[in-house]
């Protein structure tokens, strides 16, 4: 939903603001994940972060849920799907996509039925590198979502596995991680 449309306007459009958005993108990937867990807390303690957040548990909402999880997740892996969707755009050759538009596709109709497909196994790669990093996201977790029965995510559980000398335990869910990340 998001690497799509944003790869795709990085290699394709030159416009003004793009190498705020190429850094912007980048960010994630070089900042420590923990910054991120620091720079939620920051966000939703003031401004228009705070206001989110109170209109949330207006609906009976918390971040300290699977939603403040997936957004951790979502933050720190988001950028590696963004950069495997727009390397997979720039392999797709643009006289194709031309072609297509010439023999009578709209723009939406060449994307969908030449850029697209062409660029599917790249695309899914990125899906692929973006899931797998999502699944070990701890830092961002421990800082903005903390960790208990209620936000159980399987880095933190395996952490406090490990913090009260519960190695079996632990063992076995970095096997499970090892698992499901052998599979991607």
């Amino acid at each position: 939903i998001f690497a799509v449309p944003i790869g795709y306007a990085l290699s394709r459009h030159r416009f003004p603001g793009r190498s705020l958005v190429e850094t912007l993108v980048d960010v994630p990937i070089v900042l420590p994940p923990v910054v991120i867990g620091l720079s939620l807390l920051a966000f939703f303690g003031t401004g228009l972060g705070a206001m989110i957040k109170a209109g949330l548990a207006g609906r009976g909402w918390s971040l300290i849920s699977g939603i403040g999880i997936v957004l951790c997740q979502f933050l720190v892996s988001i950028s590696y799907c963004i950069r495997a969707t727009k390397a997979s755009f720039d392999a797709v050759d643009r006289r194709l996509e031309g072609v297509a538009m010439s023999l009578g596709c709209s723009p939406w109709g060449a994307f969908r039925r030449v850029t697209l497909p062409l660029a599917a196994s790249g695309l899914m790669a990125g899906g692929i590198m973006a899931w797998a990093r999502a699944i070990g996201v701890f830092g961002p977790l421990m800082v903005f979502v903390g960790t208990g029965p209620r936000v159980l995510a399987m880095p933190t559980a395996l952490w406090l596995e490990l913090s009260i000398g519960n190695i079996e335990t632990a063992i076995v869910i970095a096997l499970i991680m090892l698992l499901m990340a052998g599979t991607a």
